[in-house]
């Protein structure tokens, strides 16, 4: 109950703070939505060249992305710990936050709210269901259950990596890590993993499992049985837990070994 009460001030601040600087506001709606429009380009472009992606075709590759889209939106909107390494170590407002009774991470995740990220989950959500009437795709009420399901599933997988890499800053006091790599890295979720060789497939599908942010649990939704990726669907929440769990493994024993700003 006393987190619940904490996120609704929290978001009510925001609100606060938006209504003030309002252009800021709708800028940031607008950049992100360019952002995602310039992926979206990119796939059409691709597409402009060849009739398939590794047997996948271009309304089946844009059904990922709109998918991709979804968790992704809702990470940013919740964990976006982008610059943590800068303003909480660097900085020192870790000493700040580990002051307070309520768990230093949920803090941390208050104030990096970003509402106008959800924008994104619902242009994934437009383009998905765009998709999914072009290909003719069977719609059962049970989907939106499993869709619900995958989607966290997703988000956990996100949060836990990017949980794992701000934690690693408790070890480091460098402003940029690694996360710009890892990002990067992220992208190659959204493509069916197929057209990879082997190593970066294991590698986006057990160690940094990105794959199951996107083409993984649409591919239940596509029903497509090349490499039992659609098998592989159900073992996304499964993921999510596991990843997230280590990610917060992580970021606790790197608060046991945190020190302050001047140690």
């Amino acid at each position: 109950m006393l987190y619940a009460v904490l996120f609704w001030e929290y978001i009510k601040n925001y609100a606060k703070t938006r209504l003030t600087y309002r252009a800021d506001f709708w800028v940031e709606v607008l950049s992100d939505l360019m952002f995602q429009g310039m992926n979206l380009v990119f796939i059409l472009v691709v597409f402009q060249h060849t009739p398939s992606l590794g047997g996948w075709t271009e309304s089946e590759v844009i059904f990922v992305y709109g998918f991709f889209m979804i968790p992704y939106g809702i990470f940013s909107t919740f964990f976006g710990m982008w610059n943590f390494s800068e303003r909480y170590i660097v900085k020192g407002e870790m000493d700040r936050i580990l002051t307070r009774p309520a768990h230093n991470l949920f803090q941390v995740l208050l104030e990096n709210v970003d509402p106008p990220s959800m924008i994104g989950s619902v242009v994934g959500a437009v383009i998905m269901a765009v998709c999914w009437n072009d290909l003719g795709l069977a719609f059962h009420w049970y989907y939106v259950l499993i869709m619900l399901l995958f989607v966290l599933g997703a988000v956990l997988v996100y949060a836990g990596i990017y949980t794992a890499l701000s934690a690693i800053s408790f070890f480091s006091d460098a402003p940029t890590g690694i996360v710009p790599l890892i990002y990067n890295v992220q992208n190659y979720g959204r493509y069916p993993v197929n057209i990879y060789n082997k190593t970066i497939r294991f590698v986006l599908t057990w160690l940094l499992p990105f794959a199951f942010v996107g083409v993984i649990p649409a591919s239940y939704f596509l029903e497509k049985k090349a490499d039992d990726l659609s098998q592989l669907a159900w073992l996304t929440p499964v993921m999510g837990v596991i990843v997230f769990a280590l990610g917060l493994m992580l970021w606790n024993h790197g608060v046991k070994k945190y020190r302050g700003a001047g140690s």
